[in-house]
């Protein structure tokens, strides 16, 4: 009898700790707007460390770029504003003059150039943003894992609940469900969506 009891111990023990970390796992997903279970790799939980700081990595160069560019065409903006003042206080004061000391010429041409770079600003601002292809596809990935851990906790932790809570049914509202459900008529026991998974853990104890 003292080995059955230890046994119990230890299973009811174990229980409490997946489901606290499942719940762990679901409030944190749900932060996120997680809204629909992905399929994922359980081999990639090693990378997932190293995907998020390859994000941070290229957001962070993406902004600063970004930061640069604008930078730098505020500054021109601001020339081009300064000398066209300059210039009309210059053509209302003595238009033949302004146009004789070349002030309109010189002004045109600063236009050019200040033009030419600002649309250079501009492209290399849009290029920065390439990084969104490539860091959503990693944040997919990384997704994909943490609802696959999930999901997975989940079903276990069913199968280590105690006989009356597994035999004590899930009852969740039809019109709050969210999402696609392929034949939930056909598995009953399994968790389709967030609701649901917040309902589980609920009637779990957790």
């Amino acid at each position: 009898m003292v080995p059955t009891e230890i046994s119990l111990a230890d299973s009811a023990d174990v229980h409490h700790k997946i489901g606290q970390l499942t719940r762990q796992l679901h409030d944190s997903l749900n932060e996120l707007g997680y809204a629909e279970k992905l399929r994922g790799s359980m081999g990639e939980l090693p990378d997932a460390q190293s995907r998020l700081s390859y994000i941070a990595r290229l957001t962070g160069e993406a902004a600063e770029k970004v930061l640069n560019r604008v930078e730098q065409a505020k500054a021109q903006h601001d020339f081009i504003a300064q000398e066209t003042r300059r210039v009309v206080t210059s053509l209302v004061k003595d238009p033949v003059a302004a146009v004789a000391k070349g002030e309109i010429m010189n002004f045109l041409t600063d236009v050019e150039r200040v033009t030419k770079e600002a649309d250079s600003h501009l492209t290399e601002i849009m290029m920065a943003q390439d990084f969104h292809d490539l860091t959503g596809q990693v944040i997919a990935r990384v997704v994909n894992l943490a609802a696959t851990i999930e999901a997975q906790l989940v079903q276990l932790l069913i199968q280590t609940a105690p006989p009356s809570v597994q035999s004590a049914p899930i009852e969740v509202p039809r019109e709050h469900l969210a999402g696609p459900v392929v034949d939930p008529e056909r598995t009953p026991d399994v968790v389709t969506n967030q609701s649901q998974v917040d309902d589980l853990l609920a009637s779990l104890g957790f």
